[in-house]
Parts: structure tokens; C-alpha cells; sequence
């Protein structure tokens, strides 16, 4: 059953800079897409960047040309770089396989308030 604990959120201001982190146990990381899913209080969790098994990127419109996703297949790691950050992206950010399994790691929170 894999696992995935996310780290690196925290309060940051409008237009700074944070780096997520997620760890992921279980096999075969390199084959799988994963992907950082974000939820707002009140809102469904959505999806905002997926990176697959060959390195190909996607990302929603709302973050597009501000956030990065990357891996490291290695370290059965991927990282969310995100910048010029709005009050919007406030969120409680999770990682887990596109499409999702059924059992989500803790998140991390993300508040971005001046």
C-alpha cells in the first residue's frame, strides 16, 4: 500500500516563494503519474500539477507559469515549487497517484496572507 507524506507548507506572503515536498513508500514509483492536489475550506480538493512516469507536466490554468512540479525517482520524491503565490492558494496541498488512490497522507498546509 503506498504512502505519501507531504512536508514544506507554511505562511508566506502574497507573490513569496514556497518548495512542497512529498515522500512516497511502496514500489514502482517511477512508473506511476502523481500529482499535488490542493483543498480550500469550503471547496472540493482539485488537482494542480501532475508530472508522469516520463517526466511530461501538467498543470491547471490557475497555477500554470507560477508552480513547477518535479521528480526524483530515486528517492521515490516529488517536489511542488511554487511561486508568485496568491491569498487563493491557500490550501491544504496533497500528493497521491492521477487517478488518485483511495487513502491520502496528511497534506500540508499552505496560507499565503499578508
Amino acid at each position: 500500500q503506498r504512502q505519501f507524506v507531504e512536508s514544506g507548507g507554511g505562511l508566506v506572503q502574497p507573490g513569496g516563494s514556497l518548495r512542497l515536498s512529498c515522500a512516497a513508500s511502496g514500489s514502482r514509483f517511477s512508473t506511476y503519474t502523481i500529482g499535488w492536489y490542493r483543498q480550500a475550506p469550503g471547496k472540493q480538493r482539485e488537482l494542480v500539477a501532475r508530472i508522469s512516469s516520463s517526466g511530461n507536466t501538467n498543470y491547471a490554468d490557475s497555477v500554470k507559469d507560477r508552480f513547477a512540479i518535479s521528480r526524483v525517482n530515486g528517492k521515490n520524491t516529488v517536489y511542488l515549487q511554487m511561486s508568485g503565490l496568491k491569498p487563493e492558494d491557500t490550501a491544504v496541498y496533497y500528493c497521491n497517484q492521477v487517478p488518485s488512490l483511495p487513502f491520502w497522507g496528511q497534506g500540508t498546509q499552505v496560507t499565503v496572507s499578508s
